[in-house]
């Protein structure tokens, strides 16, 4: 049931099946609604997949500018990350309402290059999903994909990312005994930190709140 946002898995839980069309409506909204009070608050059977703590150590040691891009509602976003103490590693988090298009439309990935100053044939994206993979390549950018995404059921490697892999650390040279050389780019720190104009001032907001909420929690 999981792998299509909270709305559907709601719809075919109360359904008990993938086919949900005979759900009530009002009866999906109100499942909806505590659904995600739940989720907002709830995070005892939540963990952290091996070697992402490492991972995320190493690339922050390089100097990588790292951004989360995720389809979750930003409201949900920042209490998990601080929760689980991964805030810190990142400069920019995108949630799912934070622009108005989501993944696998390209936008928020565009939007953190142009922050970062970083091309995409610099860049890298990571995902577990059929809208990670397809959202880096309409981006341009290389997609590395992990294997334990729900991905609706189906394999990841279907969506021919630029390589499958089931462990975050094998991003790391010589860890796991990975035998690639360049999969991580050359990125550059970029020479300024001055500002890069947004397009709308709504997004530029969001994304300021967002920036210092995370300096300051993580």
């Amino acid at each position: 049931w999981v792998g299509n946002g909270a709305p559907i898995l709601v719809r075919r839980a109360l359904a008990n099946n993938l086919d949900h069309s005979g759900v009530d409506e009002a009866l999906a909204e109100q499942g909806l609604d505590i659904f995600m009070r739940a989720y907002a608050e709830k995070h005892e059977f939540t963990v952290v997949y091996p070697g992402v703590r490492e991972t995320l150590k190493w690339l922050q040691k390089m100097g990588v500018e790292m951004a989360l891009i995720t389809n979750k509602p930003e409201r949900f976003v920042a209490p998990l990350l601080d929760e689980m103490k991964l805030g810190r590693f990142f400069r920019w988090i995108i949630g799912g309402d934070t622009m108005p298009q989501k993944k696998p439309d390209p936008a928020a990935l565009f939007f953190v290059m142009k922050m970062a100053g970083v091309p995409a044939s610099q860049s890298l994206f990571v995902g577990d999903s059929r809208s990670d993979v397809q959202a880096a390549k309409a981006a341009g950018v290389a997609c590395v994909a992990l294997s334990y995404g729900y991905n609706h059921g189906r394999p990841i490697a279907e969506e021919n990312p630029a390589m499958v892999i089931d462990d975050l650390r094998r991003l790391i040279p010589g860890c796991l005994d990975l035998d690639a050389e360049i999969l991580l780019p050359d990125i550059k720190r970029p020479s300024s930190r001055e500002s890069i104009v947004v397009v709308t001032r709504k997004l530029w907001m969001k994304v300021i709140k967002a920036l210092a909420r995370w300096r300051w929690r993580a």
